[in-house]
């Protein structure tokens, strides 16, 4: 049993925590804890752009904005968590205060995503909108609130389960606890875009948003009711005080003080910092001026953040426009993200293993900032690889009709080829059961559109912002159907399809019911893969079938002279919007240079703060860095919001050109940087203390002897007078 005192904390006593393997027992719950509330944030802000795209109908700027003000929210509340459990709550209390706000804001998340809650009319849309948006901001503020507030205290909290003797265990326990956020991280975005993928709801069936919210909140309430169990186990340090508030006071009063002394007349002092040396220790003093030289290194840094949170938001957009289908694997737009920590776990031990110790042998002075100049580099390649995809992806896309204009394709429902002159176009020849091979553009208005043999003349109004279908009948002199077509791309993979009659009888086909003669039917939507349609006309009937991609929409036609026992060679489709043609598979080069970015950028930036950074200054340090990443989230809402770049291969290029120029003038910087010892310079300091102690006990000694002395001399003088 580990629950005596520990020589370490003094008096405090331990949990009654036994020992496994020589562990104590109270990590492991510390490690599951970890793992479900890792799988729990993963699994939520996988889906979340999705969630605001197709759910709360958002555009991509404004869903990009959202999305990355949560995420800068997420890592700006871990400063506040630190300094509430270092110098008010403790740890422990903090993290079950928190898991609580954050296990209220996953259920909120997933309540805000069943649409059968609003959806008043049952057409599977939520009719009251205020409510889903209201709902989902709520709970996003209470889940960064919780997560951001624990973070600085489950690793430290599991650290703190440790006796002195017990460092090799404190270090494997970092290892493990490392393994199971990317353990999480990975198996969260891989199983909640799935979750997503399915259909649910009462009333009518829709993505099941709702689903793939409500696993991550069950895993959160999991997460909470695990860390509970182990408490009688911990050992719960008290509030010591916050090393940040020290450090904020001690820069306040030198800037206070040197802006009280701005005079002339009061002498230089060689930094701004020694102003504080009238109220503040020397030593303290020190510390916080090796700190600031880190922390004016993190000013570029942001850039980086910037271009690598946006493999969530933008990246994961750019996906739904790609085809996901991989053969035997077909993969959602949100699960590519899971290639980031797989390829985390794969590359950080061959960089330390393989890469790093080549780079030595081959002479080269690979220091940690130049790791971190060559990780920027990789990120802003990643994002030229992006635009590159980018361009690929835009030839694909659809050219819609802009405010003026509009569309017009032509279908000729007759079994011979007819000729047709359109204004402006040469003229179109039209097989039989055939439709024009694209739309012709058109300024909106009236148009007159003719044919030959026979020679007849109509008159259209074609709309503003509309793709409409010509419905050219068997017999020219009879009357022109004119449809309206989609405008847009069918979002989600979906695709949308109808069929046109162009028989003299009703024809009843399987999901559309009965369509008239020389009619059309609605539209109606099918998901990717192999589809059958059931064709009938009393007493015969026929199977028609056809392989679906991702986001396309077509026109089937079912001719005059349809043969039942041929129905699959008969009826003619007519291509409207292109499926999704890319295959996401050119993403992969792309997420593997912004994960070596990753590597050489976060990884060593960390090693390179924490080994630059007094031992009682990590604090500030892990704030100053997290809040570089909350600042690289806010400049891409700024883009977003402010820039409305319409090409999006134009605005990966920008933010690649943005980084190449803070890479450079972080390179700058560093150039200039001398490495230190901080605990030479602690020894420093320390010694100097330990001298001035010294001479000040020594001149006290001397003062208590010389006043001895005066004492005796006085009695003597007193008795020789008497």
């Amino acid at each position: 049993m580990t629950n005596e005192k520990d020589p370490k904390r003094g008096q405090e006593k331990r949990g009654t925590s036994k020992e496994v393997c020589g562990y104590p027992l109270s990590i492991f719950f510390i490690v599951v804890n970890e793992f479900c509330e890792r799988f729990s944030y993963y699994g939520m802000r996988a889906v979340l752009v999705l969630y605001f795209k197709y759910f709360l109908l958002w555009d991509d700027d404004l869903a990009t904005s959202i999305y990355h003000t949560f995420v800068a929210l997420c890592y700006l509340t871990p400063i506040l968590g630190a300094i509430v459990a270092d110098s008010w709550l403790g740890k422990f209390k903090t993290i079950i205060y928190l898991s609580i706000v954050y296990a209220i804001g996953q259920v909120a998340m997933a309540i805000s995503a069943v649409h059968d809650i609003t959806d008043t009319d049952r057409d599977g849309t939520p009719n009251n909108m205020v409510f889903h948006v209201a709902m989902s901001m709520v709970g996003l503020f209470l889940i960064a609130l919780g997560t951001g507030g624990i973070k600085p205290c489950v690793a430290a909290f599991g650290g703190d389960q440790f006796h002195d003797h017990q460092e090799r265990q404190r270090r494997t326990f970092f290892s493990v606890f490392y393994l199971c956020i990317n353990g999480g991280s990975l198996l969260s975005t891989i199983i909640t875009p799935i979750l997503r993928a399915q259909e649910c709801g009462i009333y009518s069936q829709q993505k099941c948003y709702s689903l793939a919210f409500g696993v991550p909140a069950a895993l959160m309430m999991v997460a909470l009711v695990v860390f509970i169990v182990g408490s009688g186990m911990y050992y719960k340090a008290e509030p010591q005080g916050n090393i940040m508030l020290d450090v904020c006071k001690c820069i306040g009063f030198a800037i206070k003080n040197r802006y009280r002394h701005r005079s002339k007349l009061h002498p230089k002092r060689q930094h701004w910092m020694d102003w504080a040396e009238e109220k503040y220790d020397k030593l303290l003093i020190a510390q916080i001026k090796m700190v600031l030289k880190v922390l004016f290194l993190y000013i570029p840094l942001p850039m980086f953040w910037t271009l690598f949170d946006q493999k969530g938001s933008r990246w994961t957009l750019q996906a739904t426009t790609m085809d996901g289908n991989f053969g035997l694997l077909v993969i959602q737009p949100d699960q590519m993200q899971t290639l980031n920590p797989i390829l985390i776990l794969t590359l950080v031990p061959i960089m330390d293993s393989l890469i790093y110790p080549l780079i030595k042998k081959c002479g080269l002075n690979f220091t940690p900032l130049r790791r971190m100049t060559v990780g920027m580099l990789m990120a802003a390649l990643a994002f030229v690889c992006a635009a590159l995809v980018e361009i690929e992806v835009d030839k694909t896309l659809p050219v819609f009709p802009s405010t003026s204009q509009s569309q017009l394709k032509l279908l000729n429902m007759g079994s011979k080829p007819v000729l047709v002159m359109l204004p402006g176009q040469d003229p179109q020849n039209i097989s039989a059961n055939q439709a024009s091979d694209g739309y012709f553009t058109f300024e909106a208005g009236e148009i007159t559109i003719s044919t030959q043999s026979p020679a007849v003349s109509n008159k259209f109004l074609l709309a503003s912002e509309k793709r409409q279908t010509l419905l050219i009948p068997a017999n020219v002199s009879e009357t022109w159907l004119m449809t309206n077509d989609a405008t847009s791309k069918p979002q989600q993979g979906i695709n949308k399809i109808r069929f046109v009659n162009g028989m003299n009888t009703p024809v009843n086909v399987s999901t559309f019911g009965l369509i008239e003669p020389f009619y059309y039917s609605n539209y109606s939507e099918v998901k990717n893969g192999k589809v059958s349609f059931k064709v009938e006309r009393d007493p015969q009937s026929c199977d028609y079938n056809w392989e679906f991609g991702y986001g396309s929409s077509y026109t089937f036609f079912i001719p005059s002279t349809l043969d039942f026992d041929q129905c699959q060679d008969s009826i003619t489709a007519a291509e409207d919007i292109q499926p999704n043609s890319v295959s996401m598979a050119l993403q992969v080069p792309q997420y593997f240079f912004i994960t070596v970015g990753e590597v050489m950028f976060s990884v060593t930036g960390l090693e390179f703060s924490y080994s630059q950074a007094p031992s009682n200054m990590k604090a500030v340090l892990q704030a100053g860095w997290l809040l570089t990443v909350a600042i690289g989230n806010f400049i891409v809402l700024i883009v977003a919001e402010v820039a409305k770049i319409p090409k999006r291969w134009a605005e990966y290029v920008l933010f690649a050109s943005l980084l190449v120029l803070v890479c450079i003038i972080f390179s700058i910087m560093a150039y200039f940087y001398t490495y230190i010892n901080p605990t030479e310079i602690e020894a420093h300091f320390r010694n100097n203390a330990d001298e001035d102690d010294k001479q000040d006990e020594t001149r006290l000694k001397r003062v208590k002897r010389d006043s001895v002395e005066s004492d005796d001399e006085d009695d003597r003088r007193k008795q020789t007078k008497m």
